[in-house]
């Protein structure tokens, strides 16, 4: 049992990932839109942002304990798919998407070069089973001024 643990973090690992956004420069006061473009890997999907059922694991942005802060957060449009384990179509992405964040410097973010973290918690299936649910970080790099 325990030899299986590394394989499933190491394939849980590589089901989903995230570009990092290129730099963004954000003035104190202003909003600006950024884009986190989100690749699965082919036979495997998420939950949307608002999943079908409520015992579902949504798909999640959040900046949590950052110099910066989310004013809003764009998701794309779910894909309902049938599959062999629920009676009902599930509202889901796969393949590539993007969420786009709108986000500001928080108002004690130091002018200059920065570093925030964004966390997109997830849980990917395939058309069989899904894996435990993860949290994945992502630098974002931000200059204030």
């Amino acid at each position: 049992m325990f030899l299986l643990a590394p394989v499933a973090s190491w394939a849980q690992s590589n089901v989903l990932t995230v570009e990092a956004p290129a730099r963004t420069v954000l003035k104190k006061t202003d909003a600006v839109d950024v884009k986190f473009k989100v690749t699965l890997k082919p036979g495997f999907h998420v939950n949307s942002n608002k999943p079908s059922d409520e015992y579902l694991i949504p798909l999640r942005l959040s900046f949590d304990g950052t110099p910066i802060e989310s004013v809003s957060t764009q998701f794309p449009m779910p894909k309902m798919e049938k599959y062999v384990f629920s009676e009902k179509p599930l509202s889901v992405y796969s393949g590539e998407f993007e969420i786009v964040a709108k986000l500001k410097a928080k108002p004690d973010a130091r002018q200059g070069i920065n570093f925030g973290t964004a966390k997109l918690r997830y849980q990917a299936c395939d058309s069989n089973s899904c894996l435990p649910p993860k949290t994945l970080e992502i630098k974002v790099p931000f200059e204030v001024f």
